[in-house]
């Protein structure tokens, strides 16, 4: 399917969108975390009733152990399933989209970001590439997504392609605008997610535009930005709404223009 791309004549920018009410099923970032967190948090509370029952006085510091797992299952999962709704909301609308250009989610998942992209730009079109494990997403699949996007009414703005981001299968210069959520750091080594930033470089139009949330490396994406060229690049705390489980697992964003010819 071809979807449309934005050169020619200006347009005039879609209005500032609220964060809408999703239709779709989205699933959990990274399932296992919290799923561990769980677990921690079980064996804390029987290890502290089991020192109550024997009168140890440790049994309270288990139980503080406990109670904060749990707190960071809540922000983790206010973080993903909540959170990074809005978040990516008010980006889409500070890119002050005119509605019809190419966008490229890169690790797109089941469509958090690349559906909400896809209302952004009526007289364009969306395109996601991921690999689909459903370490990295549950219930992550090519399916899961296409059912998201007609559910979200967008099913005819985007494609999905099974793509590594680190060698995309795209020309040069294809895109109007570039966003990952969550997905670069899960290239395990610092080359290869490096590989990917010099990649979404690439496929990149004139005057296009990059926006990274990542919890993992991004000074080092800044940086790599920089020596491709890129300028107004910039890295930023997502707040509180993008603690994976707490501060010290906190979303940034990384932001990017490739400059005109």
């Amino acid at each position: 399917m071809q979807i449309g791309r934005g050169r020619g004549t200006p347009i005039p920018s879609m209005p500032v969108m609220s964060a809408p009410a999703r239709r779709g099923e989205y699933g959990v970032d990274a399932p296992y975390v919290p799923a561990y967190m769980a677990l921690g948090a079980l064996a804390l509370l029987l290890t502290a009733a089991l020192s109550a029952a024997l009168e140890w006085s440790a049994w309270s510091f288990f139980l503080s152990g406990a109670l904060y797992l749990v707190a960071s299952i809540a922000l983790y999962l206010y973080a993903s399933r909540v959170g990074k709704f809005a978040i990516w909301s008010e980006i889409l609308d500070q890119l002050r989209l005119r509605g019809d250009e190419r966008v490229l989610d890169l690790g797109c998942g089941r469509g958090a970001v690349l559906l909400l992209a896809a209302q952004r730009v009526p007289r364009g079109g969306a395109v996601g590439i991921d690999l689909w494990k459903t370490a990295d997403q549950s219930g992550n699949s090519e399916d899961a997504t296409l059912r998201n996007a007609a559910l979200e009414g967008v099913r005819d703005r985007i494609e999905l392609r099974t793509a590594d981001m680190r060698a995309l299968p795209f020309a040069d210069g294809e895109f109007d605008v570039v966003l990952s959520s969550l997905a670069i750091h899960n290239i395990t080594d610092a080359a290869g997610r490096l590989t990917a930033i010099d990649e979404a470089v690439r496929v990149l139009g004139p005057d296009g535009r990059i926006a990274i949330a990542d919890i993992a490396a991004t000074d080092a994406y800044a940086e790599r930005l920089r020596r491709a060229g890129c300028v107004d690049v910039s890295v930023r705390s997502l707040g509180w709404r993008a603690w994976y489980g707490g501060p010290w697992v906190a979303g940034r964003l990384v932001r990017a223009k490739k400059p005109a010819r």
